[in-house]
């Protein structure tokens, strides 16, 4: 295959479309001009030099085969109808849904089987995306690439030594269509925090739209609103690198008495999840019920600790849980003092109680 040069008309190999070349976006990434006058940035390897700077026009031989009609044999330059090869659109298609999906390989044995990623793309546009990962405070590329509509796409398959790196994650993209108008779309880029305990438990993998397998869903964007990201400034992050490098100071014999005084909080996590292995049969008003008994079994299990202090993960979500427990602690606990847990340590949704 050619390098590609400025000016050089191509052909997409694996997707619809073509035109000339406009520029580079890196070594990997060129800007093509389709036909439609729409910058489009694609994967060098996936582009095919028909006509060159150089040499704009076809060998005579290939003019002559086109016009009997013939088609060329070589896969460096497939014949595409761009009309007949388009992907069917939906109404819904036009709000772009996209998220990650990982199964585990064998299901039957999850204390040891290795795992797949996947990134679907539910809806009409074509998808120019960078999977990521986190590094202390940089980001790894895990898988860089261009997906159709209405298509998944496979990234990886790992294993349970590799579930630290999937901790932090970010998904960024660009959205557009081959060989026909379409409404401008913000590039998305989100962050998430991948809960890797649930990889280790058969109820977090789900029945869902995608696939024919259970699988632990994370969405990146819902009917074009990206998902709510994983709000933490550089500053946070470089305060805990610096801690967690800081040595120890050495006290003296008297402040590690008061420190073994000085409990650590007790941590109850009211995810539902966390209490039941299912709620097959239960309404959302059984599961709270059932959260706010498991709450209240907390606070009379330590009511006579003065000081105690107890956080309560409720996670953020709709804030339905949080707000009955607020009110349980107004009308009921009215002495105890609350307050939102530390981010750095429970992130968002978490409430600390003090007993009085």
């Amino acid at each position: 295959m050619n390098k590609l040069q400025t000016g050089d008309t191509v052909r997409f190999l694996n997707s619809v479309g073509g035109g000339k070349v406009k520029g580079f976006l890196n070594k990997q990434v060129v800007i093509v001009e389709d036909e439609n006058g729409f910058d489009v940035p694609v994967l060098a390897s996936e582009c095919v030099v028909v006509a060159s700077e150089g040499n704009k026009k076809l060998s005579e031989t290939e003019t002559e085969n086109e016009q009997a009609g013939q088609k060329k044999s070589s896969p460096d330059l497939p014949r595409i109808t761009p009309e007949d090869d388009e992907p069917a659109e939906t109404v819904e298609g036009e709000k772009i849904t996209a998220c990650l999906a990982y199964l585990p390989t064998d299901v039957k044995t999850l204390s040891n089987t290795s795992y797949e990623c996947y990134f679907v793309n539910d809806s009409n546009y074509y998808l120019f995306f960078t999977y990521l990962s986190r590094e202390n405070s940089a980001w790894k590329c895990r898988y860089q690439g261009s997906v159709e509509p209405n298509t998944k796409i496979f990234l990886e398959e790992f294993d349970k030594t590799q579930l630290n790196e999937i901790e932090k994650i970010c998904v960024q993209f660009i959205a557009f269509k081959h060989h026909k108008p379409f409404g401008i779309k913000q590039p998305y880029s989100v962050e998430l925090a991948v809960d890797t305990v649930k990889f280790y438990k058969l109820h977090s993998f789900r029945e869902n739209d995608y696939f024919d397998e259970d699988a632990l869903v994370y969405y990146i964007a819902r009917n074009d609103v990206p998902e709510h990201q994983l709000l933490v400034s550089a500053t946070d992050v470089q305060r805990t690198i610096i801690e967690k490098e800081r040595p120890a100071p050495a006290r003296p014999r008297r402040q590690r008495i008061e420190k073994k005084e000085q409990q650590a909080p007790l941590v109850v996590d009211l995810h539902i999840d966390q209490l039941l292995d299912t709620t097959a049969g239960m309404t959302n008003a059984d599961m709270l019920e059932y959260q706010l008994q498991k709450f209240h079994e907390a606070m009379e299990a330590h009511a006579a600790e003065k000081n105690a202090k107890i956080v309560f993960i409720h996670g953020k979500g709709n804030g339905v849980l949080k707000n009955a427990i607020l009110k349980e602690l107004q009308n009921k606990y009215k002495k105890c003092y609350h307050q939102d847990a530390s981010f750095q340590e429970y992130g968002y949704g978490a409430t600390m109680v003090t007993i009085k």
